[in-house]
């Protein structure tokens, strides 16, 4: 453990999934492989890790708790980041994200996993690559705290970009970059648009129900695969509209895989975005609320902001870069 005072920060993308969610979740993926379109954002969770003065721990979230052992914290990916690290007392930390981060289908829970890690690692003169945050925030949030879901939160928020991930059975990750030149991807950012429904859910209720009946709906989940892949060669290739236009397909398919990915409210915010001019689009994460993802036409966009008016936009695009440490201090 280090014995000066100095202050670490990470900053960690949040992201929003293409094609292929629900591939990546072990159930699917051990016997099939999985793959999955991701692209982190520049909206980020922000994890600050400091020495504190006495031999307490301080963690500061939605709540604070300060306690003696990591076995008191009650945020069970805190207390087991710092169980994995050996990370015991004299340490305080605090989270800032730029979403809200519960149920808005952005994949905060992971990108504060990845965060924390790094900041962890860095704070004790450590530098962990990539893949291994991926690995230890998975090994963490599916294995030790069990939360239902994939990998790809975890990928994505670790490598930053615009990436497909393919999950093998034999639990080894392919990251592969989307190859897109300059002006593709300005023409992508161009066409982005995320729209917050005011709705929030919890993703693991859907997600056990999506599990839980899987098994009975594999050709769908083999159909979002395929797509996946055609999505990839799409963006490669700089055709948003197919890009849009696969979106569309992935999202009909993805409404039939478990109750609750969608409802009344959702379809018709949805089937108004399209009528207004949308290529297509999903909501993020395993659905049910949070974000309405649309790609758009850029001469399109006014007539969509005019038709969801109520709707709170973010201006988004993609994030380069995974979690990085941008802060050292003395």
């Amino acid at each position: 453990m280090p014995t000066g005072k100095r202050m670490i920060m990470s900053r960690t993308p949040l992201r929003v999934s293409f094609l292929g969610g629900g591939t990546d979740i072990k159930e699917y993926y051990s016997a099939h492989g999985g793959a999955v379109v991701s692209a982190a954002i520049n909206k980020y969770i922000h994890i600050i890790v400091n020495k504190k003065f006495d031999n307490k721990i301080r963690v500061s979230y939605s709540r604070t708790e300060i306690v003696s052992t990591p076995d008191e914290l009650a945020h069970p990916l805190v207390r087991e980041a710092l169980k994995l690290l050996d990370i015991t007392k004299a340490v305080e930390i605090l989270s800032i994200s730029d979403i809200p981060s519960e149920g808005t289908g952005l994949g905060s829970s992971s990108s504060f996993t990845v965060g924390l890690l790094n900041a962890l690692h860095a704070w004790q003169g450590e530098h962990a690559p990539s893949n291994q945050l991926a690995q230890e925030a998975c090994r963490i949030e599916r294995e030790i705290v069990k939360d239902p879901g994939g990998k790809q939160d975890q990928y994505i928020a670790a490598f930053g970009g615009l990436r497909l991930f393919e999950f093998l059975p034999d639990e080894q990750v392919s990251v592969n970059y989307v190859l897109m030149g300059d002006g593709g991807r300005k023409v992508l950012d161009d066409s982005l648009m995320l729209l917050y429904t005011g709705q929030t859910r919890s993703s693991s209720d859907i997600l056990r129900t999506q599990i839980g009946g899987m098994q009975d709906k594999l050709d769908y989940y083999t159909a979002i695969k395929d797509m996946a892949y055609s999505c990839f060669r799409a963006l490669e290739r700089s055709d948003i509209e197919e890009t849009g236009r696969l979106l569309d397909e992935g999202w009909q398919f993805k409404k039939r895989l478990s109750h609750g990915i969608t409802n009344k409210t959702i379809d018709d915010l949805y089937n108004r975005a399209k009528n207004a001019g949308a290529y297509g689009g999903k909501i993020t994460g395993a659905g049910g609320g949070g974000f309405l993802l649309l790609l758009v036409d850029p001469d399109k966009k006014e007539d969509v902001r005019k038709e969801l008016n109520h709707l709170v936009e973010q201006d988004i695009k993609v994030e380069t870069y995974g979690s990085r440490i941008v802060y050292v201090g003395e």
